[in-house]
């Protein structure tokens, strides 16, 4: 919001939520309708064309959107040294109502401009038209329009709200309050207009012009340079007449310079061109890719969840990752062959920094389900080794591997790649200490036994029954063959703390993955599910607590996070993922791969001390 909002700050479908498309809705069914039953040369092209661009144009922003988060991420050419976090994100949640208001206006103007009815696919004169009209009126109006709504008065009470922003995402372009866009809409109007009353109107000049004015409102606000400097050498005078990402964030950093819309000739005519423009430019360019010190290994989950990462819908990932929606299983199963065929190799998802520690997330591009096949495996072995060889490259201290990447049939919990490469100085983990730990710390107090079920990875499942077991906790399980695992692994003076039975009236269940449906309900009312594994639990029973995966609170410190880790709430980093960042503050020189677990108590008592936190308060 603006620091005083002013009169129609708000949009008219604010209340719709995820339903404003539904304001298209009359238009667009109509729309469909005259298609299907007009004869083709009754069909007016540019009425049915609407609909069209305005996919067109989310797609577009879409693919600004993940385009300059892969870019920051990587950090080469950043521009801004600041981070983006969940207000951010949220603030900027709406963007494509500018686009449903655009869609509005044009099958508006269609109905009461005169001569707004079928366009011809082009025309020169027009094009022409649009281009000196955008250069001339266009950019002058707003180059003053701009500086009044700096004015204290109107930056109070609408534009204050686009600058709320100092490190700029693509889609920040459009994040203004409605009055404040309804004036932008009217403005970029004049060419369209101009050309229907003077007759040299046409499909590309109209469509052309709006992709043109989205192109440089997302080029300009990414926070990263990458306009080629042999372009200016090549053409002196494009300066005046095209700008750069770094030219228009510093109008977002100082405010007061850099006012124009893409073209700075009338900030150097009018003075407000900032100084350090050039300089910063240069310097931009030359920023290296940012070196991390951490490098967390994940992958993709479901075969939606390309579009939870923070690479993909940026509200999505905002929020925890839930349960796949059904209209993007429609949309989604070419993206498995997309990834395999196409992403032959770890990519950047995101970065953050705490204190003076670069952090990193890479993910192979591979899915889920991959892993679960036979014939996959030593693919995607070898792309973990890939990423980690390409960290030992970089110098990173600490790759702690996330998900299945460590899991012991793939790999052994990484203990396959310390073998192959025993004198690397990268340290890998695989988190099973600080995981370990949060399990036996979400367990209430004064608990006397345990239910153990499910599928369980028996490095932690060892560590946490013998803890339990210290700790005077009888261990409960149905599963025969779990019960004779489990015996084996201790000594015959423990072994009376490990229970066969098959009565399921326990109020803590300890589960891996795997736990069916119909075992839920067999357990008491009030029963306390706490997870093993790296995957959650699907939750069927409302009267029974379920816990997330093995977590902890993120410190406010660590910066960069509007994102949320799969199915994590916001701020919460999943243990295995902390492992490797409190082993590099604690300057650990170890791996935690293979049978080697990390103390339990000395890892947790580390986490607390640089400010991680529980997730549950467990009562005693």
């Amino acid at each position: 919001m603006a620091l005083q909002p002013g009169i129609l700050t708000e949009w008219p479908w604010a209340k719709l939520g995820r339903f404003k498309y539904l304001v298209l809705a009359p238009w667009v069914v109509h729309n469909t309708y005259s298609f299907i039953s007009n004869q083709s040369e009754e069909r007016d092209m540019i009425y049915h064309l609407i609909f069209p661009f305005i996919i067109w144009r989310v797609l577009h922003s879409q693919i600004w959107i993940s385009f300059a988060r892969y870019r920051t991420a990587k950090g080469n050419n950043r521009i801004v040294d600041k981070s983006i976090e969940f207000q951010q994100v949220d603030r900027e949640s709406n963007w494509d109502d500018n686009i449903i208001l655009n869609g509005v206006m044009f099958y508006v103007g269609r109905m009461i401009i005169h001569g707004a009815t079928n366009f011809p696919l082009w025309r020169g004169d027009g094009v022409i038209l649009t281009i000196l009209l955008h250069a001339g009126p266009v950019e002058f109006l707003y180059y003053w329009l701009h500086r009044a709504l700096h004015h204290h008065f109107l930056y109070s009470r609408y534009h204050s709200h686009h600058h709320s922003s100092i490190a700029t995402e693509p889609i920040t372009s459009v994040i203004h309050p409605f009055a404040e866009v309804v004036m932008y809409t009217v403005l970029f109007a004049i060419p369209i207009i101009a050309t229907i009353l003077t007759g040299t109107k046409s499909i590309i000049a109209m469509f052309g012009y709006i992709t043109y004015i989205d192109l440089m409102n997302n080029l300009g606000h990414c926070n990263f340079e990458f306009i080629p400097t042999w372009l200016f050498e090549l053409f002196p005078l494009l300066k005046y007449f095209m700008y750069t990402p770094s030219f228009h964030s510093l109008h977002h950093t100082k405010f007061r310079t850099n006012y124009s819309l893409f073209m700075p000739i009338y900030d150097y005519i009018y003075g407000t061109a900032d100084k350090s423009s050039d300089s910063l430019y240069e310097t931009s360019l030359k920023q290296r890719e940012e070196s991390p010190n951490i490098v967390h290994l994940t992958h993709f989950t479901t075969i939606d969840s390309i579009y939870h990462s923070r690479l993909g819908f940026m509200s999505w990932a905002a929020s925890p990752y839930s349960s796949s929606r059904w209209y993007l299983k429609l949309l989604t199963w070419w993206s498995s062959t997309v990834l395999r065929w196409i992403l032959k190799h770890p990519i950047v998802v995101e970065s953050h920094r705490l204190n003076q520690l670069n952090l990193q997330t890479w993910a192979v591009p591979r899915y889920k389900f991959h892993y679960g096949l036979p014939w996959p495996k030593k693919e995607i072995n070898a792309l973990i080794e890939e990423a980690i060889l390409e960290a030992e490259k970089a110098n990173v201290k600490v790759m702690s591997l996330g998900l299945l990447n460590q899991d012991q049939e793939l790999n052994k919990h990484g203990a396959l790649f310390i073998q192959k490469h025993p004198n690397m100085k990268l340290k890998l983990v695989d988190g099973s200490g600080l995981a370990v730990a949060t399990v036996l710390h979400s367990i209430p107090k004064g608990t006397k036994q345990v239910f153990l079920r499910g599928n369980l990875s028996y490095k932690i499942t060892f560590a946490i029954v013998d803890a339990l077991i210290q700790d005077g906790v009888q261990v409960v399980t149905p599963c025969k063959d779990q019960f004779e695992i489990l015996k084996l692994r201790f000594a015959p003076d423990s072994q009376n703390k490990v229970i066969l039975s098959t009565s399921y009236a326990h109020e803590v269940w300890l589960v891996g993955e795997g736990l069916e449906k119909d075992e839920q309900t067999r357990a008491p009312k009030g029963t306390l599910f706490v997870p093993l594994s790296q995957f959650p639990i699907v939750q069927t029973r409302k009267d029974c607590v379920y816990y997330t995966t093995p977590a902890m609170i993120i410190p406010e410190a660590l910066e960069n996070m509007h994102s949320c880790e799969n199915w994590l709430p916001r701020r919460v980093m999943s243990a295995w993922r902390i492992a490797g960042i409190v082993q590099t503050l604690e300057g650990w020189n170890e791996h935690e791969c293979g049978e080697i677990l990390m103390e339990v108590e000395k890892v947790w008592i580390a986490a607390l001390k640089h400010g991680f936190k529980p997730l549950y308060n467990i009562p005693a």
